[in-house]
């Protein structure tokens, strides 16, 4: 079994909520690699994206993961975005298991325009709303695919059916 259980998907599906239950059922370190690059830069994603932009986040973000998978087994919640660069990718299918966590655009945009933390600490969309989430989920979701173990539907799902369907699949 690889090390890592890594979760992989938009930005609205519910990675850091399901890792942190992943981690109390398996007894593993919760690791949200935002959550790292934040405190490692001292400032929050959308201030990185302002300061240094999307390439000196994605940057950040690569030797975050990179870090994370050199430690001792974990749950690891990853951005959004990680699988654009194909060196992450790599990291990712060679240190750990993996689970997509995926819903419709309609639901990852409703869900992002209620969570109060996308608000203040993520980049905003390019304003495309609903369209946006669409045409980047096009081009993500094969990247997504290209890295998962398991695809995991949340849409109409709590967080502790999602956690237990992927502990069902991971344990198999």
């Amino acid at each position: 079994m690889p090390k890592h259980l890594d979760l992989v998907g938009y930005r609205g599906t519910g990675k850091t909520t399901v890792g942190r239950l992943l981690a109390a059922a398996v007894g593993r370190p919760f690791v949200d690699l935002d959550e790292r690059i934040e405190t490692a830069a001292g400032m929050t994603i959308a201030d990185i994206f302002a300061a240094e932009g999307e390439p000196g986040f994605r940057d950040r973000e690569s030797a975050a993961l990179r870090a994370a998978s050199a430690e001792p087994p974990a749950v690891i919640a990853t951005g959004g975005g990680i699988v654009l660069r194909p060196e992450n990718r790599a990291v990712i299918r060679e240190t750990g298991w993996v689970a997509w966590l995926t819903a419709p655009a309609e639901d990852l945009w409703a869900r992002i325009q209620a969570d109060a933390a996308t608000a203040s600490r993520r980049p905003k969309l390019a304003g495309g709303g609903r369209d946006e989430v669409t045409k980047l989920l096009a081009v993500r979701e094969p990247l997504y695919r290209e890295v998962a173990d398991l695809r995991m539907e949340t849409a109409g799902l709590s967080p502790d059916a999602v956690a237990a369907a992927i502990l069902a699949s991971w344990n198999s």
